[in-house]
């Protein structure tokens, strides 16, 4: 019998297969707490998607209980003078992006896949909150990248790459919720961080996070504390000893095949931070100091850099990848 027919289909196999985004493949511009404060703000999830792709959404979930009926939901949240009336993640994200899925499985274009990263950062962490995302994650798992559930936890089994990556937290708890009980041989949907000691924030990396990917565990989360000591506010002068640190933590974290995340870069004036709602705790002060940290960080090759100015970590990223071709 001939094995050309054999021989064709793995050719087609390996041409409609999806690229794994290994660690340090790829930088992603990351919009941070990108959703409505009181009504607020509305707009974010369509300015990080109007900022370019692919790149990395985060939302965060709180569980609301109704005091009148005592019926529980999940909303997207910060967590603070919650009133039920905001927006569902059904509607706010997965519903929003659905135009961009099912353009990209039309176009079948798989080499930028994942298109959009989905950070979940829960605000609380009940039981049943946990559960619900489980299940509505699973309503749409044929958008999301997803791995096999291995027997031993240290073994990362390989990913099925779809247009989105699901990412969450470091707790126990979410690991028991999106991993223990998912069956040997049935799909993860989502994948947590690393745990780190921020005893050592500024020690070298093996003793900030001394730990390596799993099967659950595929990413390292970090305050740009174990950067610069004291984090954005109390940052001076962008150093030659700052950037060798920033490079050592992103080598050591791609060493354990990892990907890895700072949050929140942003510069800016007080009056521009408090009029668009974002938090003075991760303000640099200027725009020409955050961006010789954005420079730092996509040149070190971070995979993901958390801001809350979208379009504005977008535009660098591109000139900063122009220039570099020579364009």
């Amino acid at each position: 019998m001939s094995s050309i027919p054999l021989v064709i289909a793995l050719l087609l196999n390996a041409v409609t297969s999806a690229p794994v985004p290994q660690p340090g493949s790829r930088v992603l511009h990351d919009a941070h707490n990108c959703y409505p404060y009181d009504g607020r703000w509305p707009d974010r999830i369509d300015r990080a998607i109007r900022s370019g792709k692919p790149l990395a959404i985060e939302q965060d979930l709180y569980w609301y209980t109704d005091p009148q009926t005592g019926k529980s939901w999940s909303v997207v949240s910060h967590g603070k003078d919650v009133t039920g009336r905001e927006p569902l993640m059904r509607n706010y994200f997965f519903e929003r992006i659905r135009p961009i899925v099912e353009q990209a499985f039309r176009e079948g274009n798989k080499g930028n896949w994942p298109l959009i990263t989905l950070n979940l950062d829960f605000k609380s962490e009940e039981p049943e909150h946990l559960a619900a995302v489980w299940k509505l994650l699973g309503e749409y798992q044929s958008w999301i990248t997803t791995a096999e559930r291995a027997s031993a936890a240290a073994e990362p089994r390989p990913l099925d790459v779809k247009p989105m990556l699901v990412l969450t937290g470091d707790s126990d708890a979410q690991q028991r919720a999106f991993y223990n009980i998912v069956p040997v041989g049935a799909r993860l949907r989502v994948f947590g961080a690393v745990h780190v000691d921020m005893n050592h924030a500024m020690d070298s990396p093996v003793l900030l996070m001394p730990n390596h990917a799993t099967n659950y565990r595929r990413w390292w989360n970090n305050p740009w504390r174990v950067v610069e000591r004291g984090g954005q506010v109390k940052a001076g002068d962008w150093t030659p000893e700052d950037n060798a640190r920033l490079r050592s933590l992103v080598a050591y974290a791609h060493a354990q095949n990892l990907w890895i995340r700072f949050y929140t870069l942003n510069g800016s004036t007080q009056e521009v931070m408090q009029r668009n709602g974002w938090d003075a705790d991760y303000n640099f002060g200027s725009r020409a100091a955050v961006e010789l940290r954005w420079k730092a960080a996509i040149e070190a090759g971070a995979d993901y850099i958390a801001t809350d100015q979208y379009e504005d970590l977008a535009t660098f990223q591109n000139a900063a990848y122009h220039q570099s071709v020579g364009r």
